[in-house]
């Protein structure tokens, strides 16, 4: 089903012509078109205000109606940023605002996702509103804030009633496990600073944040783990690899030198498979790392 003129006159903002077409007793303005898209839906995923408002002026309207993966306008709205128009849906009683969609992303989960901070204080003081809710695969708006490095956002959320910092998603990885493998060095700080976030969680692959990190080669997270205490440099995860396994076969000599630095680190502890470090970096033809990790040439003797 193709968009009728007033889905593509809402689309493009153009107010003159959604007000004439709304005058019109035939047109129909809650008729979805492509992806079952309603003209208000596009109106206010693009941040069309002044429209938006001509379309909830009307009795009837379904300001809450979803497309095809179930994201309403609401949603479009504060996946995009768009303060104003939150606003005025949420100033309807016939609008709920935790609804989610068809993978449990709510709007709080959009906003939050694409780090609107604007649009997440609009949502999470509101008693209807559930700041915690999980999607299908248990990843709340405060795991994905901290996985897409969203610190203004993550300092909202942690500091609601019930938050939970160190939930697991489906496959065990925490919010710190998520910010850890991307770098964001702001975000894990503000993590390791809540007394109930466990540094060393591990996901159900038996890794943990370090050995996230030392995969993906952010050496400033590194060093952040590595300073606390309860943080094991070299616990392997369910394969027998640990930080340095993964730091080598990746070829991350920065992370390589931090991690030989610590006294706890076995330089040629295998796998299961019977691969050390050394093997993984020289398959990969990693020089700079099997330069640090081979053992020393020992001195030759000369014979008179």
């Amino acid at each position: 089903m193709g968009n009728t003129p007033l889905a593509w006159a809402a689309v493009g903002g153009h107010g003159t012509v959604v007000k004439m077409l709304l005058g019109r007793g035939d047109v129909d303005p809650n008729k979805p078109g492509e992806d079952g898209q309603t003209p208000l839906l596009l109106a206010a995923c693009d941040g069309h205000e002044e429209i938006v408002k001509l379309f909830l002026r009307r009795d009837d309207i379904n300001p809450d109606m979803p497309d095809d993966d179930g994201r309403t306008p609401l949603w479009q709205a504060a996946s995009g940023g768009h303060e104003g128009v939150v606003k005025l849906l949420l100033g309807r009683d016939d609008v709920n605002p935790d609804k989610p969609n068809r993978s449990g992303h709510t709007p709080l989960w959009g906003a939050a996702f694409y780090g609107h901070e604007g649009v997440v204080k609009l949502l999470i003081w509101r008693d209807d509103v559930s700041p915690n809710k999980p999607d299908i695969y248990d990843e709340t708006p405060l795991w994905w804030a901290a996985a897409k490095g969203h610190e203004r956002v993550v300092k909202l959320l942690l500091v609601l009633d019930g938050a939970n910092p160190d939930r697991p998603d489906q496959w065990g990885r925490t919010p710190l496990e998520g910010a850890a493998c991307c770098g964001h060095e702001g975000v894990v700080k503000l993590l390791l600073g809540q007394n109930n976030v466990n540094p060393e969680s591990p996901n159900v692959w038996g890794r943990t944040p370090l050995s996230g990190a030392a995969c993906s080669g952010q050496e400033g997270v590194v060093k952040l783990l590595l300073g606390r205490d309860d943080v094991n440099p070299d616990k392997p995860d369910r394969n027998g690899q640990g930080p340095l396994w993964w730091a080598a076969q990746n070829g991350h000599e920065g992370v390589v030198r931090l991690l030989l630095e610590r006294e706890e680190v076995s330089p040629d502890k295998p796998n299961r498979d019977g691969q050390t470090p050394l093997d993984c970096a020289t398959v990969k033809g990693h020089a700079g790392v099997v330069a640090l990790l081979q053992p020393p040439t020992p001195a030759t003797h000369r014979t008179a």
